[in-house]
């Protein structure tokens, strides 16, 4: 099986790419073919030709080495214009042409030993490859996806080094053999033909003809230079790879005259040596794929710097050493050279020089590909040829002039000194990528910064604005850290000027934006225009909730401005240092583990015609939309309900104070994961065999350890409704197969259910739970402090489900139009219904939930107990909602922060409490039925508290949308939650709106029936028709019409029940009201009301209902009073009674 890494595997692979490989093979004869003819003529003419015809050897080979570069001066400028105007395939195939007709000339004069003809073919050499270098690097953009410009330029850089050695190699050992030159001159021009064939294969790669060419070349090549210093971070790569040229240059010049003067030994050692250092640069390069994981970014390029500098100085020392361990001998040979340690030394000392310098040299190749302007590319390439080749002859001079003057030891010396230099220069210049890869290495030692999501960078492309959570003063410094690429930070000008924030102007690039300027935000737009990318923090402010605060819309404004993607970024676990602003308010550590995520990058595209103040809250709108989805889908919604409860454990410490109820003993996350433990093992030996167990137990921390105490022992807890009944009760106990019930004797006496549990108990086994807790020995004891160290281990050897896609939950539905159905959810199913709900409201660490909702509805479980109790949010379980005078005063004692009910609950604290009852209250969320616009007032008028309504459903977890601080319109239940997705499905008869289906994360597992026991059925393709007609206006929120079964079709209309009982409401607000509908002889169905108000009659309702503009069809022929309408236990009207109770009393 093959050792090698995905990054090495995908590295390789690109050279089986249709375009990838033609390219490749095209450049690595070229450079085989360059190299082999020029060092070939400087060893032909040195050791032959200058001997016979008596001229200067030294002289003709640097004249050879002159003309070879003087075309990169010449026509580097006129190679990068065509490469960037012209199909860069088809420029390709007229330069092997030419190099074709290069290389036949080459043979041709080697095969007359003319020295001028030499001369002539060094320059044709060099012009081929200053017109190809523009092409080969240009076109790798253009060939490669963003993440393999790493592994392409390594796979190049490799070729090239390598065929550059077997080139020098091959010409160097042919040309003075006796048919060598023959050999060598056929040799070139085959390899030359196969080059030119290989250039027909690169696919077409086109340029942007609107280039006007400019045929100044001095000009043309001063506009070159400009090109690259457009982007600064491109110039300094120019510079950086083009003193990688001087160092490679100068080194491969002297290893000949280094190993035979210092090293005293032959050229099979110096062979030997250029083979390490050709290695140890492909292996760099190669590594440098592997580091990087396709990440176009100079974070390792300092590094490289200091360590090339590092192994050049040792090389100095080396070379003494193996001196004097040669002493007295000369053309020491290559196995008596290795024999001795000094040997090793410096051959090691080369080879690191070298992979560093690969590790050095690519990605500063790639931040030019990539980085460049796309229509200037190649131009840039041009740039860096005409910079490189200033260098390596500038290297060449060097070397020329100091070697009269030193050794070519101290030469060496000279070099590492020079580097050490650069080092600091380069670190000077790349500050940021040198501080970033300081920070990288401290924030992952501390911290163990994961980073994921990083393909979606890549697909942002060139520009964006890079949108973040401001969670503590980390952030900045995370994001330089870990973005793969420098980017622009906004930052506020009052805040800029702060002491502790100036050192971050000369760290990173940093823009000062004074908000109460608007034309601030021109300075970004530009930013983005010129190919970058900015970090801006909407919320403008670090949290002091935990949770995502106001958000501000100008990173959206700038996006669209500049045409640039948003890309959302969420930081999380920052928040737990001491470096928030949460002190006080979460158990905050020194080093809690960060993850930072990239989110797939949105397109701010906002609809026609908008402007002004409309466009500012679209964008506003669109960008909270683009947070709050970012912090839902980088939640942990893939665990199980215990998994995060033991993660709420480790966030918040088992001694956080997290569940009371009105036995008034506060209970930690430590002591309720315990008490899970040893509640459920005695549980699962009462049920074996058993996989759903039915629990009858009210709000209480008695009910949240049964739940959690089953899942931890691989059982489904099935929340019986008690409201609705022992039979109700039993067919629910039928559909889920649950054998065993779980309840409590003091709980069935207060409720005075004997009767119940005794008809329920029918076949089935009843656990109770004081009975439990009296049976309690010491090995439960023991065994429970076993579960609180060792939880994992626990939950696994209790068989809990690790899987969050298996059933953690059944409730029932409330039965108002039917027979209960059990609904299966998951644990996913609640996680991403409690995240989503998260998202959108704040619940901070300081809150206090106080929750009255009955656990065996969905709105009092996940909203009431899973969302706060897994979020470390201290709450209060009160058995019953109807106590109107007792939930205010408990409310009052426990300065609780945030209250759940519906809107019978609610009007009935309303008239019950105290104005100053809800003092400390801040959030109202209600739920479950249609909040009466009455009970708004009321709550507004006595507590000064607007009630947040909401939407959902049973089988959706069961939050679909909700009025939040933030986005609230009245009438309305809100907006949809993230990653919900709807459809509206016309009704015959409606003329606005639709039947509202929805699908997302949240929605069930599917139904148990009665009829079919045990059989789940899951939604059909996931999507849940909720019954419900509705209309979502502009801004998505929606407006609840009615029921599709909430509607009666009287004379071929189609009338809302729901509509008829708001204007019954608000025609008699002091008495309570519902309709429904009963068949009728003449027009299909009749209205009938039900009210609380006995002095009404039909003739008084008709009268007030025409006075508010009802039509004739809303007028109710029956009106029936009662004491008081019947209610299911989620408080909402019992339709099915009303029902049977009108069919009985009206006729049809």
């Amino acid at each position: 099986m093959s050792g090698e890494t995905p990054e090495t595997q995908s590295q390789f692979a690109i050279l089986t790419s249709r375009s990838f490989l033609p390219l490749f093979v095209t450049q690595a004869i070229s450079a085989f073919n360059d190299n082999a003819v020029r060092n070939g003529i400087a060893i032909l003419i040195t050791y032959d030709l200058a001997v016979r015809f008596h001229f200067d050897a030294a002289l003709f080979v640097q004249a050879g080495l002159a003309l070879f570069m003087l075309p990169y001066f010449l026509f580097s400028a006129i190679a990068g214009q065509l490469a960037d105007k012209y199909d860069k395939a088809r420029v390709a195939r007229w330069v092997k042409l030419f190099d074709l007709a290069a290389m036949v000339f080459g043979g041709l004069s080697l095969y007359l030993e003319n020295p001028v003809m030499h001369l002539v073919v060094l320059f044709l050499a060099g012009t081929t490859a200053a017109f190809f270098g523009p092409i080969k690097y240009g076109v790798l953009p253009q060939y490669l996806k963003r993440e393999q410009l790493i592994a392409g330029n390594a796979l190049i850089e490799l070729g090239t080094f390598v065929t550059i050695l077997l080139g020098t190699l091959y010409g160097g050992f042919l040309v003075l053999q006796g048919v060598g030159r023959d050999v060598l001159a056929i040799s070139i021009i085959v390899l030359a033909v196969i080059a030119y064939g290989c250039a027909f294969l690169m696919p077409s790669a086109p340029g942007d003809r609107s280039i006007t060419f400019d045929w100044n070349i001095p000009r043309a090549t001063l506009k070159l230079l400009s090109y690259a210093r457009e982007r600064e971070d491109v110039f300094w790569s120019v510079i950086g790879a083009s003193w990688f040229w001087f160092l490679g240059a100068a080194i491969m010049a002297q290893l000949p005259v280094f190993t035979r003067d210092v090293l005293l030994a032959d050229d099979t050692v110096a062979n030997a040596f250029i083979g390490l250092f050709t290695i140890g640069i492909g292996a760099g390069s190669l590594l440098t794929n592997a580091l990087l994981k396709g990440d176009v970014s100079p974070r390792y390029v300092p590094v490289a710097s200091i360590m090339m500098t590092v192994f050049l100085l040792d090389l100095y020392f080396a070379a003494g050493a193996a001196h004097a361990a040669m002493a007295g001998q000369t053309d020491v040979g290559i196995l008596s050279f290795f024999s001795h340690w000094q040997g090793w030394r410096v051959g090691i000392d080369l080879f690191f020089v070298a992979f560093f310098g690969g590790l050095y040299a690519v990605p500063l190749n790639a931040i030019m590909q990539h980085r460049s302007n796309p229509s200037r590319r190649s131009r840039v390439i041009a740039a860096n040829n005409v910079m490189n080749a200033i260098f390596m002859i500038a290297s060449a001079l060097a070397g020329a002039v100091l070697l009269k003057v030193m050794s070519a030891q101290a030469f060496f010396l000279l070099l590492g000194l020079a580097n050490a230099v650069a080092s600091v220069f380069v670190a000077r210049l790349l500050t940021q990528e040198l501080a970033a890869s300081v920070a990288r290495f401290l924030f992952r030692l501390f911290y163990r910064v994961e980073v994921k999501g990083l393909e979606n960078y890549r697909a942002a492309g060139r520009k964006a604005v890079i949108v973040a959570n401001h969670t503590s003063f980390l952030d900045g410094p995370l994001l330089s850290a870990f973005l793969p690429e420098r980017a622009s930070f906004a930052i506020n000008t009052h805040v800029a000027q702060a002491w502790w924030a100036k050192p971050s102007f000369i760290l990173f690039k940093m823009i000062a934006i004074d908000p109460t300027n608007p034309m601030a935000l021109r300075v970004l737009v530009d930013e983005l225009k010129k190919g970058r990318k900015v970090v801006i923090f909407p919320e403008g402010r670090l949290t002091v909730t935990g949770a995502l605060m106001k958000v501000y819309e100008g990173p959206g404004a700038i996006a669209q401005m500049a045409k640039a993607r948003v890309l959302p970024v969420r930081i999380d676990g920052a928040l737990y240092t001491p470096f928030s602003r949460m002190r006080g308010k979460l158990r905050l550590r020194w080093f809690p583990k960060i993850t930072i995520t990239f989110l797939p990058p949105v397109k701010f595209d906002p609809p026609d015609g908008l402007k002004g103040a409309a466009l500012r809250q679209h964008q506003a709108d669109r960008l909270y939309d683009v947070m709050t989805d970012m912090v839902f889908r980088t939640s942990a919604i893939d665990r199980t309900l215990f998994q995060s409860l033991l993660d709420a454990r480790h966030t918040h410490g088992g001694g956080h104070k997290v569940v009371e109820d009105i036995a008034r003993n506060p209970t930690s996350l430590g002591r309720l994961v315990m008490g899970s433990f040893i509640l459920g093992r005695r549980m699962a030996e009462m049920t074996p065999g058993q996989t759903n167990v039915a629990v009858l137990l009210p709000n209480s921390i008695g009910c949240l350890l049964t739940i959690f105490g089953l899942h931890a022992f691989g059982r489904v807890p099935a929340m019986l409704n008690f409201s609705t009944g022992a039979v109700n009760m039993a067919a629910a106990c039928a559909a889920a197969q649950a054998t065993s019930i779980v309840t409590s004797k003091r709980f069935i006496e207060a409720g005075g259910m004997e009767a119940d549990l005794k008809l329920l108990s029918e076949g089935r086994k009843v656990i109770f739970l004081e009975e439990l807790r009296e049976g309690l020995e010491l090995k439960d004891k023991l065994y429970g402090l076993f579960a609180r160290v060792f939880s994992k281990t626990a939950l696994r050897m209790g068989g809990a489900s690790a899987d969050a896609n298996s059933p953690a939950i059944i409730l029932f539905t409330s039965g108002s139009e039917g027979l209960p159905k059990g609904v299966v959810l998951s644990h996913r199913n609640l996680q991403a219904n409690r995240y989503q709900a998260a998202a959108r409201i704040a619940f901070t660490a300081s809150d206090v939930v106080f929750n009255a909702l009955p656990m065996f509805h969905a709105f009092g479980l996940t909203g009431g107990a899973l969302l706060p109790v897994l979020a470390g949010v201290r709450t209060f379980l009160y058995p019953s909602p109807l106590h109107y005078k007792v939930v205010p005063e408990l409310c009052y004692e426990t300065n609780a922060t945030v209250l759940f009910g519906t809107d019978t609950f609610l009007m009935g604290y309303a008239r019950s409490a105290h104005p100053y009852d809800f003092f400390n209250v801040r959030l109202v969320v209600a739920g479950a039925e249609r909040v009466k616009p009455e009970t708004r007032e009321a709550w507004m008028e006595k507590f000064g508290l607007r009630i947040l309504e909401g939407y959902g459903a049973t089988e959706c977890a069961p939050v679909v949308a909700v009025n939040t601080p933030m986005h609230f319109r009245t009438g309305t239940v809100g907006r949809l939650l993230d990653q919900i997705q709807y459809k509206l499905e016309e009704v015959p008869g409606i003329s606005e709106g639709g039947r509202l289906y929805v699908k997302g994360p949240n929605i069930m597992l599917g139904y148990l029936r009665a009829e079919k026991p045990g059989v789940i059925e899951a939604p059909e393709d996931g999507w849940y028709d909720t019954g419900d007609i509705v209309k979502i206006d502009d801004d998505g929120f929606v407006t609840i019409l009615g029921r599709a079964k909430r509607f009666a079709k009287i004379a071929g209309e189609m009338v809302s029940l729901g509509l008829v009982e708001q204007k019954l409401a608000e025609a008699f607000p002091e008495a309570q009201h519902a309709v429904v509908a009963v068949p009728d002889l003449k027009k299909g169905e009749q209205l009938v009301m039900f009210t609380t108000d006995a002095a009404l009659d039909a003739r008084a309702v008709q009268e007030k209902l025409k006075a508010a503009n009802a039509t004739a069809l809303m007028m109710p022929r029956n009106v029936i009073a009662v004491k008081e309408l019947p209610l299911l236990g989620s408080g909402k009207t019992d339709y099915q009674a009303l029902n049977r109770m009108a069919a009985e009393q009206v006729k049809p």
